[in-house]
């Protein structure tokens, strides 16, 4: 059978028995952060007090009008806190995936890692001052400073775009499926193309961007992922009962 296709079920020493293939579970948490991540991104483009003509640059029409987005930035917030959680659990699960299936000592599982921890941070702090000003611009009486308002509403529009570390993380896939056969041809190139165009985008100044193509890979690697080793799992299981 062929290394892409990976969860070999490995002997025990004991009993001889095959022990059954690890659980794709990591890999179906990664598409719900990716779908979560789609979900906090379209919603922090509808809080667009700054940029909206009625407000034209006054920070006190912003604010009133940050009031009006409450639900926005409450649904912005906790679908990013759900893919913040879920993106650890991907990663680790695509990390041990690829280690399975890689050289002892190749640094592609740590960067695939380790480029899913950074978005996990930028949502993190991208949504971590909605706490802070959510209630405030409900309540004008709790004395908010409008510019400061201003400010938050351009850090929930840039801070969690930032996706540069998936860039890396569909970069160092790629190189692992294509290279070394270490995931289904197919998924490495949609890391090819779209991680590296997230990376592009990360390296650019118009960083932001990156959060466009981001969790669209994510999606599909992570889809792939689950839905190709539960196909290499059936085929496992058939070829044990005919042997």
């Amino acid at each position: 059978m062929s290394a892409a296709l990976t969860t070999h079920p490995t002997v025990t020493s004991t009993t001889g028995d095959p022990t059954p293939p690890s659980s794709r579970a990591w890999a179906w948490a990664g598409v719900v952060a990716g779908l979560a991540s789609i979900v906090g991104i379209a919603t922090s483009m509808q809080v667009d007090a700054v940029y909206s003509p009625e407000a034209d640059g006054d920070p006190d029409a912003i604010v009133a009008r940050l009031g009006d987005l409450v639900p926005q930035i409450l649904v912005f917030h906790t679908a990013t806190m759900i893919s913040v959680v879920l993106l650890l659990v991907f990663a680790a699960g695509l990390r041990r995936r690829l280690a399975d299936q890689l050289p002892t000592r190749s640094l592609l599982p740590d960067v695939a890692a380790g480029g899913l921890g950074l978005v996990s941070v930028a949502g993190l702090l991208g949504s971590g001052l909605t706490t802070e000003f959510v209630f405030a611009v409900a309540d004008p009486s709790i004395g908010l400073v409008p510019e400061s308002a201003v400010f938050f509403n351009h850090w929930i529009g840039t801070i969690p775009w930032l996706w540069v570390g998936a860039g890396a993380t569909g970069v160092a896939v790629a190189v692992a499926a294509i290279r070394h056969g270490a995931a289904a041809r197919w998924v490495g190139w949609v890391g090819a193309v779209l991680g590296g165009l997230t990376l592009l985008l990360g390296l650019s100044p118009l960083q932001y961007m990156a959060g466009m193509t981001g969790p669209l890979w994510l999606v599909v690697t992570a889809a792939g992922l689950a839905l190709g080793d539960r196909a290499a799992r059936g085929r496992v299981a058939g070829a044990g009962l005919r042997t």
